[in-house]
């Protein structure tokens, strides 16, 4: 299915320049482009004026009959439920749209850690209309040679915060962490611990915030020695776990960001002799397939991983057909899936 060969398409300035020249929003500035009705005349002058001075080179619009029909897909590992998630929302997405998906793990790397182009190369080779990046952490290279070859792009739950006009599809963690912390509030936990992922990683930051935000509100007080990062590493998680547990005062409860994580918490828990939830609830993050076959059942926040990954191939349609979204990032709900791994704390 996956064609090969070279194409070369003229470097020049990026939608983003040509807003920013014109003192517009991108989303305005792809509207002119697109002839849009709904500008005012004199943004569209200026817009247009823009565009004629940077020598913006219009992308053909996106033609179905003509396109190649091939989307790229790139995860960040083939190997994990996680994955499965998103490549079955992509998949169901782009048959609805008549395309094809080319799933690659991760972008190739040189070992002084910077993209091969021939990755690039491949991608405008066998015609690709357009890319979808999974937990991507993309460079400030990779982001230029995109924009500079007009391949449309989307995000799903980027590492890091996005270059300004990128668009991207996540959950809502920071309400995901409120959530689940205010749900082991209403058990009358208030010894609650928290084991989060990369403490730069925009996801478990947002979770922490809410974390620590649900506690506020409730009036008890945030201890730094309930805060573990664990890096969304089921190992590392189970030796943060006996850290907690040799504490002086352990937690009765604990918020893990991330359902694999969890189940290294209650690795560590089965190791000193201790039940979840009688001698500590859990609550994990994500609601993958781990968190029903756990013993007992896990409760956790399910953030919808295939709906996001199916909202972000629908934007990216839209990106190809020459339409840029008005709202750059796009948040789906999460909700608390309750199952047996909660309860109150003993005495």
């Amino acid at each position: 299915m996956v064609r090969t060969g070279s194409a070369s398409v003229a470097a020049g300035p990026t939608l983003a320049v040509v807003a920013r020249e014109a003192g517009v929003s991108v989303p305005t500035a792809s509207k002119v482009v697109n002839g849009r009705e709904d500008v005012a005349p004199e943004t569209r002058r200026r817009v247009t004026e823009a565009l004629d001075r940077l020598g913006y080179v219009r992308r053909p619009r996106f033609d179905a009959a003509k396109s190649s029909g091939l989307v790229d897909l790139v995860v960040h590992s083939l190997e994990t439920s996680w994955s499965g998630a998103v490549l079955h929302g992509v998949e169901a997405a782009a048959h609805d749209a008549g395309l094809e998906v080319v799933v690659s793990a991760g972008l190739t790397r040189n070992r002084a850690g910077r993209p091969e182009r021939g990755w690039l190369d491949k991608l405008t080779g066998r015609g690709s209309s357009g890319v979808l990046f999974n937990l991507a952490e993309l460079s400030p290279a990779q982001y230029g040679w995109l924009d500079q070859h007009r391949i449309p792009y989307v995000l799903i739950d980027p590492v890091l915060e996005p270059p300004a006009g990128v668009v991207s599809v996540g959950a809502a963690n920071w309400q995901g962490g409120v959530t689940a912390t205010e749900h082991l509030l209403a058990l009358g936990h208030e010894r609650i611990a928290v084991v989060a992922g990369h403490q730069r990683k925009m996801c478990s930051s947002a979770r922490v915030a809410g974390y620590r935000s649900a506690l506020a509100a409730a009036g008890v007080r945030q201890r730094p020695e309930y805060l573990r990062l664990a890096g969304f590493d089921e190992s590392t998680a189970h030796r943060r776990t006996l850290e907690l547990l040799d504490l002086p005062e352990p937690p009765t409860a604990v918020f893990v960001c991330s359902d694999s994580m969890a189940l290294g918490v209650y690795a560590a828990l089965a190791e000193r002799g201790l039940k979840v939830p009688d001698d500590m609830s859990v609550v994990g993050f994500d609601d993958l397939p781990e968190a029903r076959w756990a013993t007992p059942g896990l409760t956790t926040v399910r953030q919808p991983l295939s709906e996001m990954a199916a909202t972000a191939l629908r934007l990216l349609v839209r990106m190809m057909e020459g339409d840029h979204p008005e709202s750059t990032r796009t948040e789906l709900s999460t909700r608390l899936v309750e199952r047996a791994s909660t309860g109150a704390p003993r005495g």
